[in-house]
């Protein structure tokens, strides 16, 4: 006799974790379309291949980090300062930073973090929306 309760099967995800996997890739893809439109269309153009190049590099960076915080949490260890881990985030990391977010589901219950990082992602769909379609006349007045 069965007593109701629900076997979990170790070699098979929760609902918990695949729950609106769907919907988190769209996210994360419409985020990073801006940002990597705008940074080809710059290296396709011979401009620069600086931005390219951050968001790549920086985001494995952010990544790498978020993991070994991650870890050195688990392992009760000092942790990376929260202040470099929104700097990799700003220097174009954050689409690793995402990632790593929900993959090690890591800071994602900090709302003093998520704030920030979400400001930080805000900024760079702004920076691009305003590169591509506005003329880069918003960010000249700084």
């Amino acid at each position: 006799m069965s007593d109701g309760s629900a076997r979990r099967n170790p070699g098979r995800p929760s609902g918990g974790e695949t729950r609106y996997l769907r919907l988190k890739w769209l996210v994360f893809a419409i985020l990073c379309a801006l940002p990597l439109f705008g940074s080809t269309s710059m290296w396709l153009h011979g401009v620069s291949t600086i931005p390219l190049a951050a968001y790549g590099i920086v985001s494995v960076l952010a990544f790498l980090l978020y993991w070994s915080d991650k870890r050195k949490a688990r392992a009760d260890q000092w942790r990376t300062p929260e202040n470099v881990l929104h700097a990799l985030e700003f220097a174009g990391g954050w689409p690793g930073a995402l990632l790593a977010q929900q993959v090690f589901r890591h800071k994602t219950r900090k709302v003093s973090f998520q704030v920030v990082f979400w400001f930080i992602v805000l900024l760079h769909q702004v920076f691009w929306i305003d590169h591509l379609f506005l003329g880069a006349h918003l960010f000249a007045l700084f």
